[in-house]
C-alpha cells in the first residue's frame, strides 16, 4: 500500500483482534484494556514508511506499533507511562524478533510529555509518529457471565489504564488535551522533514452524551503545530458479503441497547477515525 492509493475506509477489521493477535504477542497482552488493532497499525506503518524508517510511539501500551513495526522491517521507540506495560511491550518486541522480525526498538518508561528530551538522540529522525490517547481511566475492558447461559452476575476485568493518578488516564478531558498536546509538540521535533503523525482515535460518551473526540484531538494537533492531511475510517467490524460484521464489545452493544429502549439513535461504534497530520511546509516568503 502507497499514500498515494490509501483508501478512506480501511478493512482493519476483518478479524478478531485475538485472532490478529494470536501466536504474535503474549498472551499476557490481552489484559491491556485499550489495544490497537495490530492491522491498523500495519497498514499504516506501510503506507507512509519504508524499511529501515524509523517509527515512533509516545503511549505504547503493550507495544503494538512497536511489534507491526519490526516485523515490516522498520526501526522504533516507544515510551510507556507505566512500568507493567512497558515491560509488556519489551516482551512482545523480543518475541516479534524471536520470530524474525528484522527492526531493532528502543522502549522507555516515562512521561510521554517529555519525550522531545528522554527521545532526545532522536530528533528529526522519525518518519512516522503513530499512537492513541487515552480514553478514560475505564474502558471496557473483558465480561465474563455468571453462566453458560448469560444469567447471574457479569464481572468485569482488565478495565482500567492504571491506578497512578499521574497517568492522564486519570485526568478530565481538557486535562487530558492538554497533556496530549505537549506530547504532540514533543513529537514534532522529532519528526524528520515531511514525517507524519498519525492518530486512532473514536468518539466517546461522556454521561450519555456523544463527545466528539477526534475533532478535540485535531485542535489539539493543530495547536501542536501540525496540519491535518487526511481523516480516514478504520473498521473495527469486519466485511462479508456486502455486509458489516460487527465486533463491539458487550458494554459497548449493552449502552447501545438501553438507549435504544430510551428512544435515542444510539449504534455500537465500528469504526476509528485515523487522523493523518503532517508539519506544515514554510511558505515561499519564509524561506
Amino acid at each position: 500500500m502507497s499514500e498515494s492509493v490509501l483508501p478512506s475506509v480501511l478493512a482493519t477489521g476483518q478479524l478478531q483482534s485475538r485472532v490478529q493477535r494470536q501466536g504474535r504477542y503474549v498472551a499476557e497482552s490481552m489484559r491491556h484494556p485499550g489495544k490497537m488493532l495490530p492491522s491498523i497499525a500495519s497498514q499504516i506503518i506501510s503506507a507512509f514508511t519504508e524499511p529501515g524508517d524509523l517509527v515512533v510511539d509516545p503511549m505504547c501500551g503493550i507495544g503494538t506499533t512497536l511489534v507491526e513495526a519490526v516485523h515490516l522491517g522498520r526501526h522504533v521507540a516507544g515510551m510507556e507511562y507505566e512500568a507493567d506495560f512497558a515491560a509488556l511491550t519489551a516482551a512482545n518486541v523480543q518475541h516479534a524478533r524471536s520470530q524474525g522480525a528484522a527492526g531493532f526498538a528502543r522502549v522507555a518508561c516515562g512521561d510521554a510529555r517529555n519525550i522531545a528530551t528522554v527521545l532526545g538522540d532522536l530528533q528529526g529522525m522519525a518518519a512516522l509518529v503513530l499512537t492513541s490517547p487515552p480514553y478514560g481511566m475505564r474502558t471496557h475492558g473483558h465480561v465474563q457471565c455468571g453462566s453458560r447461559e448469560g444469567g447471574g452476575p457479569v464481572k468485569k476485568s482488565n478495565h482500567r489504564y492504571s491506578t497512578n493518578k499521574g497517568n492522564l488516564a486519570h485526568q478530565r478531558l481538557p486535562q487530558l488535551m492538554e497533556g496530549f498536546g505537549q506530547i504532540l509538540a514533543g513529537c514534532r521535533e522529532l519528526l524528520q522533514p515531511g514525517g507524519v503523525v498519525a492518530i486512532t482515535i473514536r468518539p466517546i460518551r461522556v454521561d450519555g452524551q456523544l463527545v466528539d473526540l477526534p475533532g478535540q484531538v485535531i485542535e489539539t494537533a493543530e495547536a501542536a503545530g501540525l496540519v491535518l492531511t487526511h481523516r480516514l475510517a478504520a473498521l473495527l467490524c469486519g466485511l462479508r458479503d456486502g455486509r458489516l460484521i460487527n465486533r463491539a464489545s458487550f458494554f459497548q452493544m449493552l449502552e447501545a441497547w438501553r438507549s435504544q429502549e430510551k428512544g435515542q439513535p444510539v449504534c455500537a461504534a465500528a469504526h476509528e477515525d485515523l487522523l493523518i497530520l503532517r508539519i506544515p511546509k514554510p511558505s515561499p516568503r519564509s524561506r
